[in-house]
């Protein structure tokens, strides 16, 4: 059984920064395309960046340039580098883990406010 675990969310200024984590549980981390996805109450969860498990990474146009993804397999971590956060960054950011033909773990997600 998958688990993942997000941290790292919280408030910040515009223009701040804040580094989310998604901790795994069990063995296929290693195997997996992990990505993050962020929803804002009343619209729908979207696709914000993922990376695969051989290291390749896509950025949603929105937050290219400011966010940077990263895994560390050895520690089954993913993390979100967050810089330049702007009002419209704000959001529930959720991490995913992908694998096999169809399977997918959900964290429960972790709360990103940017405001002054």
């Amino acid at each position: 059984q998958v688990q993942l675990v997000e941290s790292g969310g919280g408030l910040v200024q515009p223009g701040g920064s804040l580094r989310l984590s998604c901790q795994a549980s069990g063995s296929i981390f290693s195997l997996s395309t992990m990505s993050w996805y962020r929803q804002v109450s009343g619209k729908q969860r979207e696709l914000v960046t993922y990376i695969t498990a051989s290291g390749s990474i896509y950025y949603d146009d929105s937050i290219k340039g400011r966010f940077t993804i990263s895994r560390d397999d050895a520690e089954k971590t993913m993390y979100l580098q967050m810089n330049s956060l702007k009002p419209e960054d704000t959001a529930v950011y959720y991490c995913k883990m992908s694998y096999g033909t169809n399977g997918a773990a959900w964290g429960q997600g972790t709360q990103v406010t940017v405001s002054s």
